[in-house]
């Protein structure tokens, strides 16, 4: 599949220095989850429904642990991916997923809804692709699967750990196509790995975006996180509607699209304007 027209390397800037020495936050996020653990009880009721979350970059389940022990306090089956390191796309790790995602759906009966954190979050939305009848949807966190590599300060890392060019696998394009599931992608404006910009969606029918102030290591443990995960998963099978931020919310989560610049429209009108023939090709 080829290149989206249009796009251009660098079109969002990297997180800048400042916003990096900022990711110091994560130890505190981490510590601010497990410290608020006694409350955990005010988050939406889950239903038991199966949960596969998926780590970032360089990170295994024990990244999500947090996460996942939230989860299941809260009455999901949530579980890690299993494969220890994710070390990016490398042979066999989709197969794997796919394989993981369709034994829960046939353990529970249930579909399955999919969490990826950062690259995970990628992973997740390809998954939805292949599995649709089996994903009730995809909540990513932290994940650009809207922007090229070099928009973010792990394209280095991503390169060492997979052991090959980001260029090698002609995957921009398709990872912009949106799964034919509802989503939910939850950013930081602060985040000091990955540009905001690419992991906002733009798409309008069972899509959302949602605001938090965290670092981009300690997203998947920030209680606001926490919290609207667990609302997100929370609601009815086939009966999806968007994150509301009435009340107390306001405060915590910001208007995403109060934050967008020019450029991001833009960026937006030639996504869109190309998503028609991606769509096709995806389908060939």
């Amino acid at each position: 599949m080829g290149k989206t027209p249009g796009h251009l390397h660098g079109h969002y800037p990297a997180p800048n220095l400042w916003l990096q020495l900022l990711e110091v936050r994560a130890f505190w996020e981490h510590t601010a989850a497990l410290a608020t653990a006694p409350m955990w009880g005010s988050a939406p009721q889950g239903d038991g429904h199966p949960v596969l979350v998926l780590p970032g970059l360089a990170t295994g389940d024990a990244s999500t642990f947090v996460l996942r022990r939230f989860l299941n306090s809260r009455g999901f089956d949530a579980r890690g991916w299993g494969q220890g390191i994710n070390r990016g796309l490398r042979e066999g790790v989709v197969e794997q997923a796919y394989k993981t995602l369709l034994e829960m759906y046939a353990e529970n009966g249930r579909k399955v809804s999919l969490i990826g954190w950062s690259l995970g979050g990628l992973f997740a939305r390809e998954l939805a692709k292949q599995a649709a009848e089996e994903v009730r949807g995809v909540i990513t966190i932290g994940s650009p699967f809207t922007g090229h590599p070099r928009e973010t300060n792990a394209w280095r890392i991503y390169e060492f750990a997979s052991g090959h060019k980001i260029d090698d696998h002609d995957l921009h394009g398709p990872l912009r196509v949106p799964p034919p599931v509802p989503t939910t992608s939850i950013f930081s404006r602060t985040d000091g790995v990955v540009s905001w910009h690419c992991c906002y969606e733009s798409r309008k029918d069972f899509a959302e975006n949602i605001v938090v102030d965290a670092s981009h290591l300690g997203i998947g443990a920030h209680p606001a996180t926490l919290y609207a995960v667990a609302d997100r998963l929370a609601q009815p099978e086939g009966e999806w509607a968007p994150f509301h931020r009435d009340g107390w919310r306001a405060f915590v989560y910001s208007d995403p699209e109060k934050h967008r610049s020019r450029h991001a429209a833009t960026h937006d009108a030639v996504f869109n304007a190309h998503l028609p023939h991606e769509l096709d090709k995806a389908a060939e």
